[in-house]
Order: structure tokens, then C-alpha cells, then sequence
């Protein structure tokens, strides 16, 4: 069993316990739950912003702890004020060192859009991710049917929310339901957790042309960014490059004015 069936197994028995702890009217009760959204698509094409999605993750299976102690509330600050366009937070416990509460928490002091980060196999996570304050979810091509991805962004849709479709390879695109607005292309193996830079250029190519497209993983220099942005990406979601500092809120700060330098 390779560690994304291993995540995809335990994820599975988790959502299980959860959806049985916490009722989706309970879910419905939060006071995120009426709260008007705000758009990941609008702010990812804002040109005052740097089109990064800046990401918030304690660990990774392929690196083990990254950063134990940092706080959502002290780092996704940093983040918004250091301009990036979103937040992603990881929600995952046992492999990410995530949880909801630090989403709630990053919500609580930001108003940016939030990308909730983490391994959607059920309809119960996404009103989950509405409950907690999230303003998009992300939906992994590799792990669901065209059915569950149809399906399971249709109703994030209904709730506000938006949808960030992962990526890894060609037969994924033919998976993408016809309304698609957001796709991104990540170029770490989840089979291995390895990274390949090259891979995001070169499935570029087949996207749809008008749907907002995302570099993840392995954009690790301005330099890289600046590339990729030529090459035509909207947007990049940067977590480990940042978090592995001390202080990820100035590393993203510095990185995007090395951006902006790079641009001028």
C-alpha cells in the first residue's frame, strides 16, 4: 500500500467516526455556516496581490515535522499582510499535523478567501469545511470518480464555496466536470511524495484555456514563480518553502518582494 492509499484508507475511517460525533445539523449550527464566501477566483486574479496561495503545514509524510509550533493565527496573518492572494490550511491530523481548528483560527483573522487542504472522500467533509470557515475545497482527481468530483463540487457550489481540482496527469483533465472554473496542476507524486518542477509545464498544455490555472508544489525561488507565471499559471500554492523558516510570515514576505523586484 503506497502512502496515498494509506492516507486515502485512514481518511475514510476517520470521516467515518466524525460524521457520527458531529451531525451535519450540528455542522449547520456554526456561526461560519451563513457566512458569505469569498471568491479564491477573484482574489487569485487580483493584480495588487501576488497570485500565491501561501499555505499552512506543520508536517508532510515524505519530510516528517516541518514546523511543530507555528500558530495559524500568528503565520496565515502574516501572510495576508506579506500579500498573498489565499490561504491554504491543512486540516489533516495524522499525516499533516493539521486540524480544523487551525482553519477556524486562520479564519478568525483573515478575510482573504481560505482554501480548505486536505483529502475530500465524502460529501459530509464539505459541509464540514463550510462549517469551519472555509471558502474553497480542494478535490484530488487521483483519489475520486468523475462521478465524485461531478458530484461533490456541485455541492460545494450550493454551499458558496469553490473548488480547486487537483491534477497529476492527462487522464485526470478527462475526469474534470464541464464547470470547472479552477485546476491545479501538482507536481508531487502522491503515490511516492516525490517532486518533479518540470511536470506543471508540461500538463499545462492540456487544460481547458479558460479556467485559472495553479502550480503546486516544488515552486521554490521568485525565480521559479516568475517562470511559471510566463508560462501562463494564475496562481501557485507555496507552503513548505515558506513554513520550514522560523518565521514563514517574513519568508513569504521576502519572497514576494523578490517577486515584485524580479517583475519590475
Amino acid at each position: 500500500m503506497n502512502i496515498l492509499e494509506q492516507i486515502i484508507d485512514h481518511k475514510q475511517t476517520e470521516v467515518k467516526e466524525r460524521s457520527e460525533l458531529y451531525p451535519i445539523k450540528l455542522l449547520e449550527r456554526s456561526i461560519f455556516y451563513k457566512a458569505q464566501p469569498v471568491s479564491l477566483t477573484k482574489y487569485i486574479q487580483r493584480s495588487d496581490l501576488s497570485g500565491i496561495i501561501a499555505e499552512f503545514k506543520r508536517k508532510s509524510p515524505s519530510k516528517g515535522m516541518i514546523n511543530e509550533y507555528a500558530k495559524p493565527e500568528t503565520v496565515c496573518l502574516k501572510y495576508m499582510r506579506a500579500g498573498a492572494s489565499a490561504l491554504s490550511v491543512l486540516t489533516d491530523s495524522e499525516y499533516f499535523g493539521g486540524s480544523n481548528d487551525d482553519l477556524t483560527c486562520a479564519r478568525k483573522y483573515n478575510y482573504c478567501p481560505i482554501l480548505r487542504k486536505d483529502f475530500i472522500v465524502s460529501e459530509y467533509q464539505i459541509f464540514e469545511a463550510r462549517s469551519i470557515g472555509a471558502d474553497a475545497i480542494l478535490l484530488i482527481a487521483e483519489v475520486l470518480t468523475d462521478k465524485e468530483l461531478k458530484e461533490f463540487s456541485s455541492l460545494a457550489y450550493s454551499l458558496g464555496m469553490e473548488v480547486l481540482f487537483e491534477i497529476h496527469d492527462k487522464e485526470s483533465i478527462l475526469k474534470l466536470p464541464a464547470e470547472t472554473r479552477i485546476v491545479g496542476i501538482n507536481s508531487r507524486n502522491l503515490k511516492d511524495f516525490s517532486v518533479n518542477i518540470e511536470h506543471s509545464p508540461n500538463l499545462f498544455k492540456h487544460l481547458p484555456k479558460d479556467v485559472i490555472k495553479i502550480a503546486e508544489s516544488g515552486v521554490d525561488s521568485p525565480e521559479m514563480l516568475i517562470k511559471l507565471k510566463k508560462e501562463g499559471f494564475n496562481g501557485f500554492l507555496i507552503g513548505e518553502r515558506f513554513m520550514r523558516d522560523p518565521n514563514p510570515g517574513k519568508a513569504c514576505e521576502q519572497f514576494i518582494t523578490r517577486v515584485k523586484e524580479l517583475q519590475s
